[in-house]
């Protein structure tokens, strides 16, 4: 694509077989998520717990379908566990996923995280860092940052619902206290949906540091059960509070419209949870990918 931008349009497997709740989808296999992904027009896709261990082999399954890696979940426990602990776990995903051409590292926090927690309300029961909880974050960030960049690639923090990393104010302070150099920004346009956050001041305010970003949309309705009921995170996920874009409350045109001019190169990764078997995977990625292609021109 001979632009001042460079798009690269994925989609992640999480619509096929939810990682968190292994039941949405269990009857999926690997094989149809990754040839669905490819009928759709898809360019890439993220990796899902049925994906096979080994890079080489998983190496071939994706060839064969005209398909690249674009990145994959890190769990990192930095307020919670030794940081050398973490470091060990972070190298091997690193490694898996350098041997698969992928260039970022999706990274969030989970020490405190809520969001696998069906006893806790979403809103309700978020977690607040403490000072020192917000400097093992950060430091250790930039620790994790310096090891990606041994193999030449970008830690990209993922702000979440449910985490100490979710609100304006929260992605301004990590923003704010680690180097730029070393920890970059996965902005989620659904994430800030549901959180009430405003996407396009997230973007507009670091849009030179955001090097991957995944789209999603919010249903208006299931959002508002959601804060009335006080449902748990996987609660709305299961009664279908995100759906992909083309499909739920925020216009993406305008969106992709700076997002353009501000010369993005990256992915831009389509990512919904849903129940697989009320929103067939297969039928809502066309919807998804037919929406980019008419409505963003991507």
């Amino acid at each position: 694509m001979l632009n001042d931008y460079e798009i690269k349009l994925a989609i992640a497997p999480i619509a096929w077989t939810n990682d968190d709740m292994p039941e949405l989808g269990s009857e999926n296999t690997f094989e149809q998520c990754i040839s669905e992904m490819s009928l759709s027009g898809f360019q890439g896709t993220e990796i899902g717990n049925k994906y096979p261990k080994d890079p080489k082999i998983l190496k071939v399954y994706l060839d064969q379908r005209n398909l690249s890696v674009a990145s994959a979940w890190f769990s990192a426990y930095l307020t919670t566990k030794p940081f050398e602990e973490v470091k060990k776990d972070f190298i091997k995903h690193r490694d898996f996923l350098y041997d698969l051409g992928a260039k970022v590292i999706v990274v969030s926090e989970q020490g405190h995280s809520i969001q696998g927690d069906f006893a806790k309300s979403i809103f309700k029961d978020k977690p607040i860092f403490s000072d020192l909880q917000w400097k093992s974050l950060t430091t250790g960030l930039e620790l994790l940052g310096d090891l990606a960049h041994e193999k030449d690639m970008e830690i990209v923090y993922h702000h979440h619902m449910g985490t100490g990393v979710q609100t304006t104010s929260e992605i301004d302070r990590l923003m704010k206290e680690t180097d730029e150099s070393k920890v970059k920004l996965l902005l989620d346009t659904g994430h800030l949906l549901y959180s009430g956050e405003d996407p396009f001041e997230i973007f507009e305010k670091y849009s030179q540091r955001i090097k991957h970003m995944h789209f999603k949309d919010i249903r208006s309705a299931k959002l508002a059960e959601t804060i009335d009921k006080k449902l748990s995170f996987l609660d709305s996920v299961k009664i279908g509070v995100f759906t992909v874009p083309g499909d739920g409350i925020f216009d993406y045109k305008p969106f992709v419209e700076k997002v353009k001019a501000a010369k993005y190169r990256g992915w831009i990764v389509v990512e919904a949870e849903q129940d697989p078997a009320v929103a067939n995977p297969f039928t809502y990625a066309l919807i998804a990918r037919n929406y980019m292609k008419k409505t963003c021109d991507i």
